[in-house]
């Protein structure tokens, strides 16, 4: 079933700049009222402004401010959980570990954070559909990754949105799981040069967009690239995903 996305309320997080300003200005293009969240007040305004969206400064990795975000916010019918760190880019002996685990707490604990402030009121409402963005790097060889705490939170993420998605579809509310490809941004061009295989930003729109209105709401719970798996691909590709359990990330002997 495709919906409208015409008036429904998204709250994208780390959506001042980079791929999560993207997503929220593809989603406003396509009709959403956008509440943009983040650290930096400033940046998130900016995005708002221009957006005609809304601005809630704030940390995702601490329960009081993603719990005022909810309810400063109208009821929330999409969620992207974008907001995310890579890490220090330092070897594994010369990381601290206060460093590694505040990848965590903001990669996989804001994720949790914002699923379990959004699912109730998706739950009573009827539905609901939540978008966290993983990354290659949860599957993808090591080799290039900047910090050891990057890969390993991503893989929590896609794990996390896999067991998620197996409880909530079947109640309404799905749950997927995209990487947003190698997008360049302020976070990530410092770590890859001009000949890393960039992904063109307006994938991660695209997918997230199609994501909402409810046409791919059988591939709930499946990895899902921007840039490999485009509206256009999947679309005719359902059948086969479902039936080879593709798209999935497998130990396989």
């Amino acid at each position: 079933m495709t919906e409208s996305l015409e008036g429904r309320v998204a709250l994208v997080t780390g959506g001042g700049s980079g791929v999560g300003a993207n997503i929220a200005r593809g989603l406003a293009d396509a009709g959403m009222a956008v509440w943009v969240t983040g650290r930096t007040e400033a940046r998130i305004k900016a995005v708002a402004a221009e957006i005609g969206g809304h601005a809630l400064a704030g940390d995702v990795s601490k329960a009081d401010d993603v719990a005022r975000w909810f309810e400063q916010a109208p009821p929330v019918d999409l969620l992207v959980n974008n907001a995310g760190v890579q890490g220090p880019v330092v070897r594994f002996d010369q990381e601290e570990p206060e460093s590694w685990w505040q990848v965590f707490e903001i990669n996989v604990r804001g994720v949790y954070f914002c699923c379990r402030a959004a699912v109730p009121g998706m739950l009573a409402r009827g539905g609901g559909r939540i978008v966290n963005l993983s990354s290659g790097a949860a599957y993808l060889p090591p080799g290039g990754f900047p910090s050891t705490a990057y890969g390993p939170s991503k893989a929590a993420v896609h794990r996390f949105s896999e067991m998620l998605a197996d409880q909530l579809s079947p109640r309404g509310v799905f749950v997927f799981s995209i990487s947003p490809g190698l997008v360049r941004t302020a976070m990530t061009e410092s770590h890859w040069g001009d000949d890393a295989p960039w992904t063109p930003p307006g994938c991660a729109p695209r997918l997230v967009c199609a994501l909402a209105t409810g046409e791919f709401d059988a591939l709930a719970g499946r990895y899902l690239h921007a840039e490999w798996d485009s509206p256009e691909v999947l679309r005719s590709r359902i059948e086969e995903i479902q039936a080879g359990d593709l798209n999935a990330i497998r130990f396989r002997r």
